[in-house]
């Protein structure tokens, strides 16, 4: 009679000492540390500023959205800590997936790479939802007229049939993806430097229009708003997630890695801070425009003209945030495939471009109809509750290999192990239990057929189980 699979069969994982030997499946290394940290502050300054502060601001935290915002940068600083770990220590496409697969086996390592492939995707959606919306602010400003049809999802509004500016957003951020690491990376670096451009100016120029009585009260909601904003806005404060699933495209991804997801986690909860402290200072929090609340902003003050040019560079400056999530999804995507976890079809790279081409086509239809025809509300219910539990795994697996492989080569070291991710660990937990029923309800079904799928397909196909890699023996017990 066969015995039945032991826990260290069914928890298989990658060796880490030979996970550096898998063949790059055609990924062309070309990204230097300051592209690198340019796609991560790409990632992390986006929606957040041009969109979510005000939203929130409005709606939830009042004036402590600032308060919201480092809430969230706490949790996120933490998780961060543990990525650059792993990132210098594993620098392989697929970021908290492979983590996982490697550290806490096969199963944990599939359902984070599942859960990220929905959230990522569904992340661009809300992203080009968003940078539609100040596409609609900056027409109207220049009085143009376009068929209402073509403004917005079904249901958002009389005669709405499908938002046509962010599905087609979709479809040019997965144009420019297949184009080559090298030209991506190239435009991504452009686009970025005139985001934080804007947000400079943003920042110099409300500053002189403060008035502090708009600060009070400065708690409107109570603190528990301002920890409800938090779980809003904390899918604003990561994408260094994202951008360390291009490690296998880094020339040296185990000393820039580290060093480009902290720095980039810093440039942007700077910039983070001092734009609330901007936004809630010159415009009372009630009066804040959900939608585009600096371009608002500065029209209230009397400057409709630095308003046009926010919004302009809010369209430009997102895309950025689109770019950097269409490359994680198409990269765990890839990542899973070529350890047989999906279809080896998808990893299949282009001869001469070195990228993924079949997965970012299909990745960029995917977001475009989510983005066409969901409504924003409805869109960004499929996001956050994945990337937390992916800062729950990373933070939990970097204390484990810490402990079970304590002498492994680092090039860079969590401080105080294990408070660090243990606070990450925490905080992640924390806002998760702010999130709304329906996104636990979604996140059930994806789960549910992510388990069919493997169970049904994965696990016999694996490369793990055909015998193309060694199982490590030193597993769970």
């Amino acid at each position: 009679m066969p015995a039945s699979p032991t826990m260290r069969e069914i928890f298989r994982r990658k060796p880490i000492e030979l996970i550096d030997d898998e063949p790059s499946g055609g990924l062309q290394r070309a990204l230097g540390l300051w592209q690198l940290t340019a796609i991560g502050v790409g990632g992390i300054i986006g929606a957040g500023i041009f969109a979510l502060a005000g939203a929130v601001a409005n709606e939830t935290a009042g004036p402590a959205v600032l308060i919201s915002f480092i809430i969230a940068g706490i949790a996120s600083a933490a998780a961060a800590l543990s990525y650059a770990e792993f990132a210098g220590l594993i620098p392989k496409a697929g970021s908290a997936y492979t983590y996982g697969f490697a550290v806490l086996g096969e199963p944990v390592g599939w359902f984070i790479g599942w859960d990220l492939l929905l959230e990522y995707t569904a992340i661009v959606a809300v992203v080009a939802i968003g940078i539609s919306g100040y596409i609609s602010f900056l027409l109207e400003q220049l009085d143009i007229t376009l068929p209402v049809w073509m403004l917005g999802a079904p249901n958002t509004g009389a005669g709405h049939k499908v938002d046509l500016f962010a599905a087609l957003l979709c479809l040019l951020i997965a144009f420019l993806l297949t184009r080559g690491i090298k030209a991506a990376a190239r435009f991504e670096t452009i686009v970025v430097g005139i985001k934080v451009v804007v947000v400079l100016i943003v920042i110099v120029a409300g500053a002189f229009y403060i008035k502090n009585g708009n600060y009070s009260p400065y708690f409107p909601f109570g603190f528990g708003g301002a920890v409800t904003g938090a779980s809003t806005v904390f899918f604003a404060v990561f994408g260094y997630d994202a951008m360390s699933t291009a490690a296998e495209e880094s020339v040296d991804a185990k000393r820039h890695l580290p060093k480009a997801i902290l720095i980039s986690l810093a440039i942007s909860m700077v910039l983070y801070v001092l734009v609330c402290l901007v936004l809630t200072g010159m415009q009372k929090y009630t009066e804040i425009n959900p939608k585009s609340g600096l371009s608002s902003a500065f029209e209230s003050v009397g400057l409709p003209g630095l308003g046009s040019l926010i919004a302009a560079g809010a369209i430009v400056g997102i895309m950025t945030v689109l770019f950097t999530f269409m490359l994680g999804v198409t990269r765990i995507w890839f990542s899973m495939s070529r350890d047989g976890l999906l279809p080896q079809w998808f990893a299949k790279t282009h001869p001469t471009r070195h990228v993924p081409t079949r997965i970012t086509w299909i990745a960029g239809i995917i977001s475009a109809l989510i983005a066409g025809f969901l409504p924003i509300g409805e869109a960004a219910e499929l996001t956050n509750i994945g990337i937390l539990l992916a800062f729950v795994v990373v933070c939990a697996a970097v204390i484990v290999l810490r402990y079970r492989q304590p002498d492994l080569p680092r090039t860079f070291r969590a401080p105080f192990m294990p408070i660090v991710p243990l606070v990450g660990i925490g905080f992640s937990i924390w806002l998760i239990t702010y999130l709304k029923p329906e996104t636990w309800g979604r996140f059930a079904v994806w789960f549910a057929i992510g388990l069919v799928i493997y169970l049904g397909y994965s696990r016999r196909h694996s490369l793990l189980a055909r015998g193309g890699e060694q199982t490590d023996s030193s597993t769970v017990s």
